[in-house]
């Protein structure tokens, strides 16, 4: 029997490399050999701040991303988490069994908090993994693929689940977490690639887009010149060159030329435009086809559809489990 899987993201914008890295390119090695439902987690928007006036578009590009990275909805269900209710009802429920100290102590809430510059989280945010919990154990989730950033908010779900399973009786799988991707760095040179931090190069960025971005991007500070020897290690231009270029061959080459000075920056980063574009090309295409003929609203009612009853289901057990009906 299939494994089922639970993923998603958050539409706040379009998706970006880091996200194909980190956890798109899982999703599609997963669809052909698990059950996989996509969330598109709406309200997890909403920890941040409540300003929803681009929220149903940046929904519709989410799908979009999906569909022209090559999710196929014969194999996935893609839902939205708003159109299933009974997660929060399960998540106020989960809330119960934790305190604000241990999610205080999420590593993640803290770069959030750092990043962009929150002195005191909401009630929301601070709840954010307790609502992600929720979003898993209500399809039941086997499988979570993370990037390893996230695999903190992972184990605050497993907490959950073994703590309710302990109390109220066997009622959820306790997930793993399938960490494959890695984090891709920022076009500045910072540990992560983000939206919020305006260092990402996004999966629908025109050819020129991507060009401007690459020849602008952070390398190896201490070098001045082309002449002077260079540093592989660390170094955004190489990282995404292990990452997209197939032709291996030349990647190791242009990283002895690097390191021996005999190449500049320059043409590094040519040669990156080159690849990424040669990445990008196919994604651009099929999504110029999906704008016009995809029907949105009928991908996420399929999906609705096929959630609702297990979501149903699942909160029935609960409240049976925790005799509240």
């Amino acid at each position: 029997m299939k494994k089922r899987v639970l993923t998603g993201d958050r539409p706040t914008g379009p998706l970006h490399l880091g996200h194909y890295i980190g956890t798109l390119k899982a999703r599609l090695d997963l669809q052909d050999e698990a059950e996989v439902f996509v969330l598109i987690a709406d309200y997890h928007t909403l920890t941040r701040g409540v300003d929803t006036k681009n929220l149903r578009n940046n929904v519709r590009e989410l799908v979009l991303d999906y569909l022209s990275v090559g999710l196929d909805l014969k194999k996935v269900t893609v839902y939205r988490q708003s159109d299933v209710p009974q997660v929060t009802e399960l998540a106020l429920l989960f809330g119960m069994l934790i305190t604000v100290p241990r999610l205080s102590r999420v590593p993640t809430l803290k770069e959030v908090m750092r990043d962009e510059k929150i002195k005191t989280p909401s009630f929301g945010l601070l709840g954010y993994p307790v609502l992600q919990a929720a979003d898993i154990a209500l399809v039941k989730g086997e499988v979570v693929p993370v990037g390893r950033d996230q695999a903190s908010h992972l184990e605050v779900t497993r907490e959950l689940i073994r703590r309710f399973n302990s109390e109220f009786g066997e009622v959820f799988p306790e997930p793993e977490a399938l960490i494959k991707g890695e984090v891709l760095p920022g076009t500045d040179g910072k540990a992560k690639m983000s939206k919020s931090l305006d260092n990402a190069i996004m999966l629908s960025d025109g050819g020129e887009a991507v060009e401007k971005k690459v020849m602008g991007m952070y390398t190896d500070p201490k070098r001045v010149h082309a002449t002077d020897p260079g540093h592989v290690e660390r170094n955004p231009v190489f990282i995404y060159l292990d990452a997209f270029a197939k032709d291996t061959g030349k990647v190791k080459d242009l990283k002895s030329r690097y390191e021996k000075g005999t190449i500049s920056d320059v043409e590094v980063k040519r040669y990156l435009v080159e690849v990424l574009n040669e990445f990008l090309d196919p994604i651009r295409s099929r999504r110029e086809e999906l704008e016009k003929s995809v029907d949105i609203g009928k991908i996420l009612e399929d999906g609705r559809r096929k959630v609702a009853p297990i979501a149903d289901e699942t909160l029935s057990k609960v409240k049976e489990a925790m005799k509240l009906v």
